[in-house]
């Protein structure tokens, strides 16, 4: 089997359209997500740059098409989940099974290594089969299944949380660095 290249880079702002019509099929016909409406696209943008400030948001590109994208967010508030986050990753229909998923949290991953980030985190809903078999494939186990606390297009929903670790828990853990500060570039060109 052939396998696909794709380039994969940081997004920035002038990508906002670009990735929030992959999104708005998720939101108005799947429960993938609990938003309700699509945010328009100032508030997209708004949430790439929020995101920049801290973590890595990234493009999955095929002949100048974004066709996937991926970003950690912060998993708590507090200090001390510092080195936690919350993983998301949203691919073009017409484009699963073409690898972009596994491509882009393998980024990600080698990203957030950089950082000093310990924990991943993801939030599914559940059933969600394709989902969760990704996230297995990827070496999440499941955590915590939660019961019908979400509601979207006429049905409730369990929740499940599966996690993975990426390195050892040291007694005193170096800082997270800002993705700003480090050279994605490097990492995303291997």
């Amino acid at each position: 089997m052939k396998k696909e290249k794709f380039v994969v880079r940081m997004a920035d702002i002038r990508d906002a359209q670009e990735m929030l019509d992959i999104y708005v099929p998720y939101v108005k016909e799947t429960a993938i997500t609990f938003e309700y409406e699509p945010p328009s696209v100032e508030e997209f943008s708004a949430r790439i740059v929020r995101t920049l400030e801290k973590y890595p948001w990234l493009a999955a590109v095929d002949n100048g098409r974004i066709v996937g994208y991926c970003y950690v967010s912060q998993f708590k508030e507090r200090e001390a989940y510092d080195w936690s986050v919350e993983t998301t990753v949203y691919i073009r229909p017409e484009d699963k099974g073409r690898g972009i998923g596994r491509l882009l949290y393998e980024k990600l991953e080698e990203i957030l290594k950089v950082q000093h980030i310990l924990n991943l985190n993801a939030c599914i809903a559940y059933p969600h089969p394709e989902s969760i078999a990704f996230h297995e494939k990827m070496g999440y186990k499941t955590v915590a299944h939660f019961h019908k606390c979400g509601y979207k297009l006429g049905e409730w929903y369990d929740m499940v949380w599966m996690e993975k670790m990426l390195g050892e828990h040291p007694d005193r853990p170096l800082s997270v660095i800002p993705v700003g500060e480090i050279e994605t570039e490097k990492i995303l060109e291997k």
